[in-house]
């Protein structure tokens, strides 16, 4: 599965940004998708999930509230919508698939689809 992230930029703190990633691989509706972000010096952390129905979706703890995660599988696309942000939001945001789990969703190491991955960047 090939994915590709976008919708990265710079934005003040307390705005707004949509994330998108897409793919043209015609199984996308059979996988969880995830985004991660790794800001500098800094492992990759988890973000969110969404299950291949769209019916469960998680967060991090330092996100809750604020972004939300969709997809549309009719378009091969998931979304990661990030309303009030932080300047510690900044980071290079990476989207992940995968259909099956031996441990936590959470675990980056459970994913073998990577996108690129797009920045983000939140100015004070």
């Amino acid at each position: 599965v090939q994915l590709q992230a976008s919708g990265g930029g710079l934005v003040q703190a307390g705005g707004s940004l949509r994330l998108s990633c897409a793919t043209s691989d015609r199984t996308f509706s059979t996988y969880t998708m995830a985004w991660f972000r790794q800001a500098p010096g800094k492992e990759r952390e988890f973000v969110g999930a969404i299950s291949w129905s769209g019916i469960s979706i998680y967060y991090a703890d330092s996100v809750k509230g604020r972004f939300t995660i969709s997809r549309d599988n009719a378009k091969n696309t998931v979304y990661l919508q990030m309303n009030s942000l932080k300047p510690e939001d900044t980071a290079v945001y990476y989207c992940a698939a995968a259909r099956f789990f031996s441990g936590s969703y959470t675990d980056r190491g459970q994913y073998p689809y990577w996108g690129r991955g797009t920045l983000v960047t939140v100015s004070s």
